[in-house]
C-alpha cells in the first residue's frame, strides 16, 4: 500500500471531509512519533504498539569473500512491537 492509498482509506475510516485533511492527520501522527522518538521517548498506543528507540552498539565485520573489513558505529536506532490486538487481527485474517 503507497502513502496515497492509506491516506485514502484514513479519509474513508476517520471520516475525514478530503484527502488533504487525511493527509494532514497522517503527517501529524509521523511527526509526532518522529519527534518523540528523537527524544528517545517512548510512545504506546494500547492494542496498537510501542515505539521505541535501542541503542545499537559498534559492529566489525568481514565482508564474504574478500578480505575487506567495515566498522558500523554505535547508534540509536527505533523500533516498533506490536499490540496484541494488532496480533491477533492479522493471524486471524
Amino acid at each position: 500500500m503507497t502513502k496515497a492509498e492509506f491516506v485514502e482509506l484514513v479519509q474513508k475510516t476517520g471520516g475525514f471531509e478530503s484527502k488533504a485533511a487525511a493527509e494532514r492527520a497522517v503527517k501529524a501522527f509521523v511527526d509526532s512519533v518522529t519527534e518523540a522518538l528523537k527524544k528517545k521517548e517512548s510512545v504506546s498506543l494500547v492494542g496498537f504498539g510501542t515505539f521505541t528507540t535501542v541503542e545499537v552498539p559498534k559492529k566489525e565485520g568481514k565482508v564474504p569473500g574478500t578480505n575487506k573489513t567495515y566498522v558500523k558505529p554505535a547508534h540509536t536506532a527505533p523500533k516498533f512491537k506490536f499490540g496484541k490486538t494488532i496480533k491477533e487481527a492479522v493471524a486471524n485474517a
